[in-house]
C-alpha cells in the first residue's frame, strides 16, 4: 500500500510523493532516506515556481535554503552518505555549514534544472524530518487565574482524599497549578528565526481574535471533568471542561482559526479537523516527568510509559465540580520544558482579547 498509496508531503503549498525505499540500516542511523517523484498529480502537470530563487553564477547556477543546524545531520547522513548521493543524483555541489552554527545550506550546479531538483530533494527530506521532531513550543490559553487554581487545589485535595485507593491515582498525576491551560497547537521551532517567524505569525492573527471577542476578554467557566478515551477504569488524561459563560464558540473559534493560521505557515501540523479544547488536570506522563505535555490527542494508554489509571468513581463524585470562572485575555506561545516568575510558562510571544 505504501506503492500503491505513497504519503504525500506539503511543503510551501507544493505536494510531494513520499516514496518507501528499502535500505541496509545500521545501528544509531538517524538518516531517512526519501525518494522525490515529482509534484503530485492532483496538483497538475507543470512543474512548480521555485520557492528558493536560484541565482546565476559565472559557473553556472546557486541557491542558498536555511535549514535549521539541528537537522544538517539528517541532509549529511552516515557517514556523508545522504549528501553523497543526492550530489550524485542530481549531479550538484552541496556545502553545509558546521555542526551548530546556524547558516545556509549553498547548493550549486551547472544546470538550474539539477540545482532546483536538490533544493526540492532537500525541502521534502527536512519536512519529513521535522515530523519527527519533539515539540518545543505550544499555542496556549493560560487557565492559571488564581481563582481557578484555587478550586483546582481543593480538587485535588478531596481527590486524594476520596479516590486515592483507586489504582494508579496518586499525587504525582495531577497538574501543576500555576501551569494550568488549554494547548491549541504544538509546534518544533528549531532554531531563534523560528521562534521569531511563530511570534510574528501570532501577532498577525489578532485582528480576527478580535474581532471574534469584540475588542474584549472572554468569560470562561471551568465545570466538570471528563476523560479521554473510551474505557473509564483505564484513563491517562482527565480534564476539566470549559465554557464561554454566553454558549457561545468563541474560544472555539479562535483557536481554529489560530491553527488554520499556523498550518498554512507549514510551522504546524494539522492533527484533528477540530481543536479539542480541554484543560489537562490529570495526566499519567506526569508520573515520570512533572514537565510533560500531552498534545491533546486520544488519551489511549501507552503500555511502555504510562500507567493508567482508574477514574469511574472520580467521574462519579466529580462530575459536576466547578473549579472556577475567570476573564481570559490572552493566547500565548508558550516554551516547553520552561517556568517563568509566575510558575506559568515562559512567553516567546503574547496576543491580547482586549
Amino acid at each position: 500500500m505504501e506503492v500503491l498509496r505513497p504519503a504525500l508531503i506539503n511543503i510551501n503549498g507544493r505536494v510531494y510523493r513520499k516514496n518507501p525505499v528499502k535500505e541496509e540500516h545500521h545501528d544509531g542511523e538517524e538518516d531517512e532516506d526519501i525518494s522525490y517523484s515529482g509534484p503530485a498529480d492532483l496538483q497538475g502537470a507543470e512543474e512548480p515556481c521555485d520557492v528558493h530563487p536560484i541565482e546565476q553564477t559565472e559557473k553556472g547556477f546557486r541557491c542558498a535554503v536555511d535549514v535549521p543546524s539541528v537537522l544538517y545531520k539528517y541532509i549529511i547522513g552516515k557517514k556523508g552518505e545522504t549528501r553523497k548521493r543526492l550530489e550524485s543524483e542530481t549531479k550538484t555541489s552541496i556545502s553545509i555549514p558546521k555542526q551548530g552554527v546556524e547558516g545556509e545550506i549553498v547548493i550549486t550546479g551547472a544546470q538550474r534544472a539539477t540545482v532546483a531538483s536538490a533544493v526540492t530533494r532537500i525541502e521534502v527530506l527536512i519536512e519529513s524530518v521535522r515530523r519527527k521532531q519533539p515539540f518545543t513550543h505550544f499555542l496556549s490559553f493560560p487557565l492559571n487565574h488564581p481563582q481557578i487554581q484555587d478550586g483546582f487545589l481543593r480538587f485535588k485535595e478531596e481527590v486524594l482524599e476520596k479516590c486515592s485507593q483507586e489504582r494508579g491515582i496518586d499525587a504525582s498525576i495531577f497538574q501543576n497549578a500555576a501551569k494550568l491551560h488549554l494547548t491549541v497547537g504544538t509546534l518544533a521551532l528549531l532554531n531563534a528565526a523560528e521562534v521569531a517567524l511563530a511570534s510574528e505569525l501570532l501577532q498577525q492573527c489578532q485582528g480576527f481574535i478580535r474581532d471574534i471577542t469584540g475588542g474584549k476578554p472572554l468569560p470562561l467557566t471551568l465545570a466538570g471533568v471528563e476523560y479521554m478515551n473510551d474505557d473509564p477504569s483505564m484513563v491517562d488524561i482527565l480534564y476539566a471542561k470549559v465554557e464561554v459563560k454566553d454558549g457561545s464558540d468563541k474560544l472555539q473559534a479562535i483557536a481554529d482559526r489560530l491553527v488554520e493560521h499556523f498550518v498554512a505557515s507549514g510551522l504546524m501540523i494539522r492533527e484533528w479537523d477540530r481543536v479539542k479544547l480541554h484543560g489537562t488536570i490529570m495526566n499519567t506522563l506526569f508520573r515520570k516527568d512533572p514537565s510533560a505535555e500531552d498534545k491533546g490527542g486520544s488519551g489511549k494508554p501507552n503500555s511502555k510509559d504510562r500507567e493508567a489509571f482508574d477514574a469511574r468513581n472520580v467521574l462519579q463524585e466529580f462530575s459536576e465540580y466547578h473549579f472556577g470562572e475567570f476573564e481570559m485575555n490572552c493566547v500565548q506561545l508558550s516554551q516547553r520544558y520552561s517556568t517563568e516568575p509566575s510558575g506559568y510558562y515562559t512567553s516567546a510571544c503574547q496576543v491580547t482579547f482586549s
